[in-house]
């Protein structure tokens, strides 16, 4: 493989979703990387991750979406499951309140586990249930600013926002580690990368970020 020239350059980055039971984390994965939604899906059991590819500046990026696998029942997720992790989905149910109320102990979470920056997005799931919902989206605005978080408000039942959310948090990703690779050179030979042309998605991205931030 001598011939990996710029084109061929390839990144493969780890992103989790973590969040209370039930607020529809399998159901925004599959939707994004199978487009299905399933009304009646059950906890997941065992560990489940989708690999989706996109491409930014000329370069394929792949993203390995790990979904939590039913242990937040258990109030804590391993530290196996947030090894190496550089993205992170948050998501709570928008017409339940104790779902939002755990955001923060999530946070709390990933925070200790996890070893490097991460690109991290609020997500309130279930937008369509806006006739039954427990909490507002100022609320959540509110929240992923004094977090310093992405913001998004997502349904998986119609496909709101739930490509864009992955995308935004793998391009924050893409830029972070664009940074990194620009100013190391340990981190240039571990991710195998020789040049990397630097335009600042991570700006452009933040400018869209919420429907409704700012």
């Amino acid at each position: 493989m001598d011939s990996s020239d710029e084109e061929g350059e390839e990144y493969l980055f780890k992103v989790v979703i973590i969040g209370d039971s039930a607020v529809g984390k399998s159901n925004l994965l599959s939707r994004y990387a199978r487009n299905e939604f399933n009304l009646h899906s059950k906890a997941t059991i065992g560990v489940e991750f989708q690999t989706q590819s996109m491409e930014i500046e000329g370069k394929e990026v792949k993203a390995q979406i790990w979904d939590t696998a039913g242990q937040e029942r258990f109030r804590a997720v391993t530290s196996a499951y947030y090894r190496g992790a550089v993205g992170a989905l948050i998501v709570y149910d928008i017409s339940r309140r104790t779902t939002f109320d755990s955001v923060t102990r999530w946070l709390q979470e990933l925070d200790t586990h996890s070893e490097t920056t991460v690109a991290r997005m609020l997500i309130g799931n279930k937008s369509d249930l806006d006739n039954i919902r427990d909490v507002s989206v100022e609320e959540g605005v509110k929240l992923a600013e004094e977090q310093g978080l992405f913001f998004m408000e997502t349904s998986a039942l119609d496909a709101t926002n739930v490509q864009k959310a992955f995308e935004i948090v793998i391009r924050e990703i893409y830029s972070n580690v664009s940074r990194k690779v620009l100013n190391s050179d340990s981190y240039k030979a571990e991710l195998t990368v020789n040049r990397v042309s630097l335009v600042d998605n991570g700006g452009d991205s933040k400018k869209n970020t919420s429907c409704c931030s700012r």
